[in-house]
């Protein structure tokens, strides 16, 4: 009787912890998303036009920082416990999407 209580415990536990890590998570992964998209959507007028080159690098910045948050909160042992691995995939796709788009602005 005992065990089945500890067992529903720590299952409504980690559908605590769920929710507790999902929103935030959440928030990130649109942060992130809004910046790439922002980074993708800039268009430079020509060679000449640093201010736009400086934009897009900055949104790669700050979609990578977000993302990089992000999978910090994932990677943490209590996290893991409670997310699946499907948590991992937004942010390393938004960074991938972040660090090719930097690359290619030069």
């Amino acid at each position: 009787m005992n065990d089945r209580k500890q067992r529903s415990t720590t299952a409504e536990d980690q559908g605590c912890l769920r929710w507790v890590l999902g929103v935030p998570l959440v928030i990130l992964y649109l942060i992130s998303g809004w910046f790439c998209w922002t980074a993708l959507t800039i268009r430079p007028s020509g060679p000449w036009d640093d201010d736009a080159r400086a934009g897009i690098v900055l949104s790669c910045v700050m979609a990578i920082a977000a993302a990089g948050v992000a999978l910090l909160i994932i990677l943490m042992p209590s996290a893991r416990r409670a997310l699946s691995r499907w948590w991992l995939a937004p942010p390393l796709v938004l960074s991938l999407v972040a660090a090719v788009r930097w690359a290619v602005t030069g």
